[in-house]
C-alpha cells in the first residue's frame, strides 16, 4: 500500500472512531434521558383518560402546567424554582406528552376538564394553579369552566390570545429549522445541535444569546438543563405538534374570578408580552409584573419572579410572604421588575 492509501486508511479509521465516540456519548445521553421520563410517574385513570403525572412535597396543593416541550419532569422543576416549600405539586403531563395520550379532543378547554378530572381522582377540591408558556392556555380554560377548583392563577410568559400581537416562534432561519427538527421528533438532532450550535436552541426558547451569555454561570446552567430536559424530543414530539398549531381566540377573561398574577419579560422572543397584559388587562384585579430583560425563560430575573409569586399567593393566604420564611431558589439575583401593575 502506498503512502496516499496508508494516509487514506488512517483517515478513515479516524471517522470511524470519532464517529464511534459520538455515537457512544449520545446513546448513554439519550438512555439516561429515557430512563428518566420512565420513572418517577404514575397514570391515574381518570373520567377524561389516563392521564400521567408526578407529586412532591406536602402542603397546599398546587397544579403545574407544563409549556411546549414539557412534560410532569419540567411541571416539577419550574415550580420547584418559583414556591420552595409547603406545597404539595401536581405536575401532570399534557396531551401527547410523555405517558400522556392524545384524545379525539386536544383543545386547551378539553385539557382543563382533563385538569378538573385529575384533581377529583386524586380527591383534591382546590389547588393553586400555574401555567407556563403554553400550559397557561389550559390554566385559563380551568379557571373559566371550573372556576371552583381554582384557588389562585399564575401564567407565567402565557402563550395566550393577544388581539393584534399574537405569540409566535421567533423569525430566524436557526429557528426555523429547529422548528422542523422538533416536529420531526428528531432525537439526534436536538442532541447534536445541542452539543455544537446551543446558541440556536437557545434563540429557539425564546431567549436572546446575548442574554444568556451575560448571565451568571447558575443560570447558564439552568438554560442547558432546560434544553436538555427536552430530550427524550421523540416522547414529547406528539404534544408539541398539538401547542405549535394552537386555535387562539377571545376568552370571556372577565369572568374569572381567581387572584390572578401574570409575569413577562420585554425580551421575550415568543412575544408574550402582548398576552400577557391583555390578560392581566381583562382579568379582574390581575397583576402584571413586566421585566425588562430575561427572555422567555426569565433569565437572571429568579429571585425577583419567586418573590412576586410568594407575595401574591400570601395575598390570598395561601403561604406566608416571602420575607418571613425561607427556602432555597434555583434563580441567582437579579434587576426588579421594570412595572408592575396591581
Amino acid at each position: 500500500m502506498g503512502r496516499i492509501g496508508w494516509e487514506l486508511s488512517a483517515v478513515s479509521i479516524a471517522v470511524v472512531v470519532a464517529g464511534g465516540l459520538v455515537f457512544l456519548s449520545y446513546s448513554n445521553d439519550i438512555d439516561r434521558a429515557r430512563f428518566a421520563v420512565a420513572s418517577g410517574a404514575r397514570v391515574a385513570n381518570t373520567a377524561a383518560g389516563p392521564i400521567e403525572y408526578a407529586e412532591r412535597g406536602e402542603g397546599t396543593p398546587l397544579l403545574s402546567i407544563h409549556g411546549a416541550g414539557g412534560g410532569w419532569d419540567q411541571g416539577l422543576t419550574n415550580v420547584a424554582d418559583l414556591v420552595g416549600n409547603g406545597f404539595r405539586v401536581i405536575a401532570p403531563s399534557r396531551f401527547g406528552y410523555l405517558g400522556t395520550p392524545i384524545p379525539s379532543d386536544a383543545s386547551p378547554a378539553a385539557q382543563a376538564d382533563a385538569h378538573r378530572a385529575l384533581l377529583s381522582e386524586l380527591q383534591i377540591d382546590k389547588a393553586v394553579v400555574v401555567g407556563v408558556s403554553a400550559g397557561a392556555r389550559s390554566a385559563i380554560e380551568l379557571a373559566l369552566r371550573h372556576p371552583d377548583r381554582v384557588s389562585a392563577l399564575i401564567l407565567i410568559v402565557p402563550g395566550t390570545y393577544a388581539p393584534e400581537s399574537p405569540v409566535m416562534v421567533e423569525g430566524s432561519r436557526g429557528s426555523a429549522f429547529v422548528f422542523w427538527l422538533v416536529n420531526t421528533g428528531a432525537d439526534f438532532a436536538w442532541w447534536a445541535t445541542e452539543k455544537l450550535a446551543p446558541s440556536i436552541l437557545i434563540r429557539f426558547l425564546g431567549v436572546p444569546p446575548e442574554v444568556v451569555e451575560a448571565a451568571p454561570e447558575n443560570d447558564r446552567n439552568r438554560v442547558m438543563a432546560i434544553i436538555r430536559s427536552v430530550e427524550p424530543l421523540s416522547r414529547r414530539f406528539p404534544g408539541i405538534n398539538i401547542d405549535s398549531a394552537p386555535d387562539l381566540h377571545r376568552l370571556p377573561l372577565e369572568k374569572i374570578a381567581a387572584p390572578t398574577l401574570v409575569v413577562s419579560a420585554q425580551d421575550d422572543l415568543f412575544n408574550t408580552l402582548p398576552a400577557a397584559k391583555f390578560a392581566a388587562g381583562s382579568i379582574p384585579g390581575a397583576k402584571l409584573v413586566v421585566y425588562d430583560t430575561g427572555g422567555h425563560l426569565l433569565v437572571g430575573d429568579g429571585e425577583d419572579v419567586k418573590k412576586a409569586v410568594s407575595d401574591f399567593l400570601a395575598q390570598t393566604g395561601t403561604m406566608q410572604p416571602s420575607g418571613s420564611r425561607g427556602g432555597p431558589s434555583v434563580w441567582p439575583n437579579s434587576p426588579a421588575p421594570s412595572s408592575t401593575r396591581s
